[in-house]
């Protein structure tokens, strides 16, 4: 009889411990929630097989031919944006938060835009090269004498420093009789002089913008604008 009474025991202790473990799976299920997003570059071009991971279980997606994704997650998350070429992003999902933007920011680099364009993140390469941008997280600039250093090394793939201290932006066409890029410094037009006087110290950040990028400066950009942001001018 004892017999009897440890196995009945012994069954309830399994029955009831597996209706704990599937209350407590359907609980766990039920506070999930979906989050949609959609992954950029510059803002504007998607970024194609971007890898999203949510922290709380570990569900990993990839974006769509839009930069489009969808992925289920905690209530309160965190999601781990990553693409090839790109910085990685590190997204907060609130409880309030049904859909996301994200930006990645391109490394600086010729390098990197090969990997973004090699890895099918980027489906035109060409827009890689609308927008191009460093700042001073991601570059020590007063390692440069001058800021023509600067962007023969960095923007190499994009733009050409002159003899004269014009700068060229590739695959720019002029339409006024110049070649020469519109210079801007913190929001305001300078000449070849005062941009070369800019101490490399002095700058947070360099962007250089062509076709529609440009379009605001209207003719003023149409051979491209370079954009340089100083800490004064911040």
């Amino acid at each position: 009889m004892n017999n009897i009474t440890r196995k009945k025991r012994f069954l309830f202790q399994i029955i009831s411990f597996t209706l704990f473990v599937f209350i407590s799976s359907c609980l766990v299920s039920g506070q999930e929630k979906v989050v949609e997003g959609r992954v950029t570059a510059f803002e504007s071009i998607p970024i194609i097989n971007a890898n999203i991971e949510a922290k709380s279980n570990n569900e990993v997606v990839l974006t769509d031919t839009l930069g489009k994704f969808t992925i289920s997650c905690a209530p309160a998350d965190k999601l781990s944006i990553k693409a090839n070429g790109f910085a990685r992003k590190k997204v907060k999902i609130k409880k309030t938060t049904k859909y996301v933007l994200v930006d990645l920011k391109l490394l600086p680099g010729p390098e990197n835009r090969e990997l973004a364009v090699g890895y099918g993140h980027v489906k035109d390469a060409e827009k890689l090269y609308a927008i191009s941008n460093v700042n001073e997280s991601d570059l020590n600039f007063s390692r440069y004498s001058s800021i023509y250093d600067i962007m023969a090394d960095m923007f190499s793939s994009s733009a050409q420093v002159t003899g004269s201290g014009e700068i060229i932006i590739r695959g720019t066409i002029s339409s006024t009789g110049s070649d020469a890029a519109l210079l801007i410094v913190d929001g305001r037009e300078v000449d070849v002089f005062a941009f070369g006087n800019i101490l490399t110290q002095d700058i947070a950040s360099i962007n250089v913008l062509k076709d529609a990028s440009a379009s605001v400066y209207g003719s003023r950009g149409a051979n491209g604008v370079v954009i340089v942001e100083t800490k004064r001018g911040r």
